[in-house]
């Protein structure tokens, strides 16, 4: 699936809000962040893939997922190296690096550089943004 050349998937806002939940649209369409230990998947333990709740792309393995203590789902890398884009934020007086799906833009969450061996990165999600495929 590396490599592979995608369409990037383009909706107006109403159809976005048509297929979206008023939160899944707020944090995926607006860059919201649900709050700690509030979302689904922070604690979620079993085995699967985590896909984009607006298109459906595979974003995340189990396999990658550890509990980073801050209660959204954290993960050490994407399920590949296309599956996400990183972008500039300066939201909030503060400068992080925003994790958006490749496909669809959806903001997922944020990138941090405290993250566990072999990458030293956390991605920080919004579990709202996700949708888990149990394997």
């Amino acid at each position: 699936m590396t490599g592979e050349t995608r369409t990037k998937i383009q909706k107006s806002d109403e159809e976005w809000r048509k297929e979206l939940t008023p939160e899944q649209y707020h944090v995926t369409r607006e860059h919201g962040t649900e709050r700690a230990f509030t979302g689904p998947y922070w604690d979620n333990k079993r085995q699967g893939l985590y896909r984009c709740v607006a298109c459906g792309r595979p974003l995340f393995s189990s396999e990658t997922k550890y509990d980073s203590g801050t209660g959204w789902p954290s993960f050490y890398a994407p399920a590949d190296t296309d599956a996400v884009t990183l972008h500039k934020d300066n939201s909030f007086l503060m400068t992080r690096v925003e994790v958006r799906c490749a496909d669809c833009d959806s903001h997922l969450g944020h990138l941090f550089d405290d993250g566990p061996a072999p990458t030293g990165l956390r991605y920080c999600m919004n579990g709202t943004a996700l949708k888990f495929e149990e394997q």
